[in-house]
């Protein structure tokens, strides 16, 4: 029965989350906290860490490390697979029709009108992971230097993700 509910709930995450990863975090989070309890706000957030520092995409990943830690290898299979399932249906529809889809007006326009929605989803999975995460004032201070050393010197992503973890263990040790 576990693997028919983590099928169907990732199922639904990946119909729902334009937008990638990041979107999709708020409609995981609603699935794996809210609706199963398949995991706790502060195992949610463990979670998104380590899905943001292993390789692949974030969304993927969360739906495998949850499908594991819910129902093991099988559990993964499953999660991962739903997740991706609707990814890999629509983008060989769209493959298909891409040059009707290019043209048509209005596949343009529900597009368009798709991206603050999608904005607005990657908005709420941040300010969600923040206040549930950010718990002192080193952690505001260090949050607002790296989004500045990210948007301001483009420094190197995998470089901050390293000092930030080197960081932790020395502050919070």
């Amino acid at each position: 029965m576990i693997y028919l509910q983590l099928f169907l709930a990732f199922l639904r995450v990946g119909f729902f989350s334009f937008g990638g990863g990041m979107a999709a975090l708020p409609l995981i989070e609603k699935e794996v906290v809210d609706t199963f309890q398949w995991l706790s706000n502060s195992e949610f957030l463990e979670l998104v860490t380590l899905s943001e520092l292993t390789p692949g995409p974030i969304g993927i990943n969360c739906a495998t490390f949850t499908g594991f830690k819910v129902g093991g290898v099988w559990g993964s299979t499953f999660a991962t697979l739903a997740f991706c399932l609707p990814s890999i249906l629509l983008v060989t529809l769209v493959f298909h029709f891409l040059s009707y889809f290019k043209k048509n007006a209005i596949v343009q326009h529900f597009l368009r009108g798709l991206r603050p929605a999608v904005i607005a989803l990657m908005i709420m999975a941040a300010y969600s992971l923040a206040q549930k995460g950010i718990k002192d004032w080193l952690a505001i201070i260090w949050g607002i230097a790296v989004f500045i050393l990210l948007t301001r010197k483009r420094t190197d992503p995998i470089f901050l993700l390293l000092l930030s973890g080197v960081m932790g263990l020395i502050w919070y040790r």
